[in-house]
């Protein structure tokens, strides 16, 4: 798929050969846009950044195998003499204009410094655990995220996180990790200084994962009820006021994605609540009936300037079917009668889909016959 920038300059040559604008102004948007243009990793980066991946990998493996047969201060400056030459070599790499390269380093550095804290921890036999460690790599890896004011750190920041959140969220014997949300303001807070979307992204997706496993712990209905009407609050205030909070939150106007994402996530949690009772209760039919409700909401109202939003309600509406389905199969509903009330959905939404689709495409037309 073209890139949103190729795009433009194609319109750009399109609207010149039409007559629509003069050459001068042709050049102008055109100078613009890549004065502008987000670069991007090429092919021959991101293969470098692998090989540094793998180099750093390879070094800690190859202290770890001769453990034994290393003095102790070798050890010791060895490890520390590869998180510097990372960090220090990534800055002079990244000042010389090779960004994707220097950005690799960085990665192994870290990843040293990750690899650091468990053999020294293993050499001179310190208290503490798995958990405790990873969250003092990601402290670390944060630290690092802001001096050098990094994207990739900070989106290796938030990865950390995410994998101690795992260690201790399955952990039943241990407290539920609510740390994390602590962490988890943090790095967004620190991705407006790194300039990452993608972490602010990550963060809201690992927010919803942390919410999930919350279920685990506490009554289902406490948790998804707040989730729903966030996320709609969160949609009404995305569509109806999209260039205040995209300027504040700077989700390249994504929330409303995100929003609805939320909304299935906390429905779904009520309907397999309410899964098992709902032979003799009414609920499980109105938490799917608000959920059918909300996908055609969310794509009338932010459908038309999102395919992400679209595909996303599309497949919660798929979801919708399938989980009704078994629900009304193991109670021993009418099935027929399931499948037709299902077809007149389906209709419908194919009905405002299809509305949808051809007012989006009616500029483009417009365009072209001009």
């Amino acid at each position: 798929m073209a890139s949103y920038s190729s795009r433009v300059r194609l319109d750009i040559a399109r609207w010149q050969q039409a007559g629509l604008i003069d050459a001068p102004t042709a050049d102008m948007l055109t100078r613009d846009v890549e004065a502008n243009e987000r670069k991007s990793l090429s092919f021959g980066s991101i293969l470098a950044m692998m090989a540094a991946l793998l180099f750093g990998a390879a070094i800690l493996i190859f202290i770890a195998a001769n453990w034994e047969v290393i003095p102790r201060l070798v050890r010791v400056a060895a490890l520390f003499a590869v998180i510097l030459a990372g960090y220090v070599g990534g800055a002079v790499l990244k000042m010389r204009d090779h960004a994707a390269i220097g950005e690799a380093l960085w990665i192994v550095a870290a990843a040293a410094f990750g690899g650091s804290i468990a053999l020294i921890g293993q050499m001179y036999h310190l208290s503490g655990d798995e958990a405790s460690a990873v969250v003092t790599w990601g402290a670390g890896t944060a630290l690092a995220a802001v001096a050098l004011r990094s994207n990739p750190l900070t989106v290796a920041a938030l990865g950390i996180a995410d994998a101690w959140l795992f260690l201790k969220g399955f952990e039943y014997r241990a407290e539920f990790p609510h740390l994390f949300v602590v962490m988890a303001l943090v790095l967004f807070a620190v991705s407006f200084w790194t300039r990452s979307q993608a972490a602010r992204h990550l963060i809201i997706l690992s927010v919803l994962f942390y919410l999930v496993l919350l279920v685990t712990r506490y009554d289902t209905l406490q948790v998804a009820i707040p989730l729903v009407v966030a996320s709609v609050l969160l949609f009404i205030a995305a569509i109806f006021a999209a260039g205040p909070v995209d300027r504040i939150l700077q989700l390249g106007g994504r929330l409303p994605l995100h929003a609805l994402i939320g909304f299935l996530t906390g429905l779904a949690m009520i309907q397999f609540e309410l899964a098992d009772e709902s032979s003799y209760s009414s609920g499980f039919a109105i938490a799917s009936a608000v959920a059918l409700a909300g996908i055609v909401a969310a794509i009338v109202l932010g459908g038309r300037e999102s395919r992400g939003l679209r595909w996303v309600a599309y497949a919660g509406f798929a979801f919708e079917l399938a989980i009704i389905y078994v629900v009304m199969l193991q109670s021993m509903l009418d099935t027929a009668g399931f499948f037709l009330a299902a077809a007149v959905l389906l209709a419908v939404l194919a009905f405002i889909i299809i509305r949808i689709e051809k007012r989006m495409n009616a500029p483009d037309m417009t365009g072209a016959a001009a």
